[in-house]
């Protein structure tokens, strides 16, 4: 998995989950988490807290999905 795919991703997107990641960059998300722990130690993501919301389809259990949020850089 290249890290800038994910950077990009996560530019355009400006907020997603580990899960949606992986499907729209046909990764597997073990893959997407380490890129994303780059992404975080280079501060251009961050983690939310557990049960935030996303803006989706609120089908998911807030408390389940993994949501990361593009801060740039």
């Amino acid at each position: 998995m290249i890290l800038s795919r994910i950077n990009d991703y996560m530019r355009l997107h400006r907020r997603a989950s580990v899960a949606d990641m992986a499907l729209g960059l046909d990764a597997a998300p073990e893959a997407v988490k380490g890129m994303l722990d780059v992404l975080e130690r280079k501060g251009r993501v961050r983690r939310l807290p557990s049960g935030t919301a996303c803006t989706g389809c609120c089908k998911c259990d807030p408390n389940t999905v993994e949501l990361y949020e593009w801060v740039g850089g």
